[in-house]
């Protein structure tokens, strides 16, 4: 008689435990599944068209002259992305002018270097529109040829930027992203027999490419 119960407790039992067994696997797959995983980080390259770099050239107490010039640039991006919705990236580009205006040649070289930050929203874990700001500083080389002097100058100066774009996410892996961005670059002073003869104020409004690879890091 005794055995019978203690076989009837080990059946009543055994459906429970069966239960918190399962419960216990499912936890635990759940918590492992490789398909949950997100790769926050990610580092890429950029190329951007400008469609209107521009150099205005001021002469002291003398008028101003606007030199506007379409070309490429290009550079290299590291972020993060710090939750759903917001992500922080470093920026390095280089983009380079070389233009002449009646009588005056320009020649300039600019490397901005930037930390970005992005206001974003996914749908889908596919496309995902933002907007951002960015701050910096540009290093600036601008050589101007005028009739009168010919004038080689350089400054690293605080740089800033506003963008938008969409980002598609076409696997776990690779993201790509189109936007448009405007970016003041900064303010050369060119002197003349050891006086400011003019300046030149840079900036851009450039579409660009990117495309960058995410990692779990």
């Amino acid at each position: 008689m005794k055995k019978i119960a203690l076989v009837l407790a080990i059946m009543t039992a055994m459906p429970a435990m069966a239960e918190n067994y399962i419960d216990d696997e499912y936890d635990y797959y759940e918590y492992s599944d490789a398909s949950e995983k997100k790769y926050e980080t990610y580092a890429g390259i950029r190329i951007h068209k400008n469609e209107s770099l521009a150099l205005k050239y001021d002469i002291q107490d003398d008028g101003n002259s606007t030199v506007r010039d379409d070309n490429f640039g290009f550079g290299a991006i590291v972020g993060n992305r710090l939750n759903d919705h917001f992500k922080l990236e470093f920026e390095t580009s280089y983009v380079g002018m070389e233009k002449s205006k009646r009588a005056n040649k320009y020649d300039f070289d600019i490397w901005a270097n930037m930390l970005n930050v992005y206001l974003f929203q996914e749908y889908e874990q596919t496309v995902a529109p933002y907007a951002g700001v960015g701050i910096g500083f540009a290093s600036i080389w601008g050589d101007v040829k005028t009739p009168v002097a010919h004038m080689s100058d350089s400054v690293f100066d605080l740089s800033y930027s506003v963008m938008v774009g969409v980002n598609f996410a076409l696997n776990d892996r690779i993201d790509l992203n189109l936007g448009i961005k405007y970016q003041y670059y900064g303010e050369v002073e060119h002197k003349a027999h050891n006086k400011t003869f003019a300046t030149t104020d840079v900036d851009a409004t450039e579409f660009y490419f990117g495309a960058v690879y995410k990692f779990g890091i």
